[in-house]
């Protein structure tokens, strides 16, 4: 009897173990390949932050028009010290996998990415504004 107890008891702790055993571990090749790439990212942005500067009031100009020539270059000096930090951060702390699991602490992740058309946030006005809009300009 007491043999059967043990028996079923060690059943019942294998059982409840194998989960843990059979969860899936990253390869470390991988891993390091990841922190490879998180110290390279941040060697790079740390090297090229101060394209930023340019970037910044180029995108702004584009956007705002001469405003963006006024406003551009501060928003590039806030980017570009921005960046720098971030990049020395990534570069130092390259063995933590952190955020998530190595992802750029920045976005994008390169100063070279970013460079596309404004995004259009009109879609983001229900049309029913939209309309209500319409009707007011029309009553006046």
């Amino acid at each position: 009897m007491k043999k059967r107890q043990l028996l079923s008891a060690l059943f019942v702790m294998m059982i409840l173990a194998l989960p843990f055993a059979a969860s899936a571990q990253q390869q470390p090749e991988m891993i390091v390949e990841k922190m490879s790439a998180k110290f390279i990212r941040g060697i790079a942005n740390t090297a090229t932050c101060v394209v930023e500067l340019p970037k910044q009031t180029i995108l702004t100009a584009r956007d705002m028009g001469a405003v963006g020539y006024i406003v551009g270059p501060v928003k590039g000096i806030g980017m570009t010290i921005y960046r720098g930090v971030i990049g020395v951060a990534e570069a130092v702390f390259f063995l933590v996998p952190q955020p998530g699991y190595y992802d750029p602490m920045i976005d994008p992740a390169y100063v070279w990415d970013g460079w596309g058309a404004k995004r259009d946030t009109s879609a983001a006005v229900p049309e029913e504004s939209k309309l209500e809009e319409k009707t007011d300009t029309d009553q006046q």
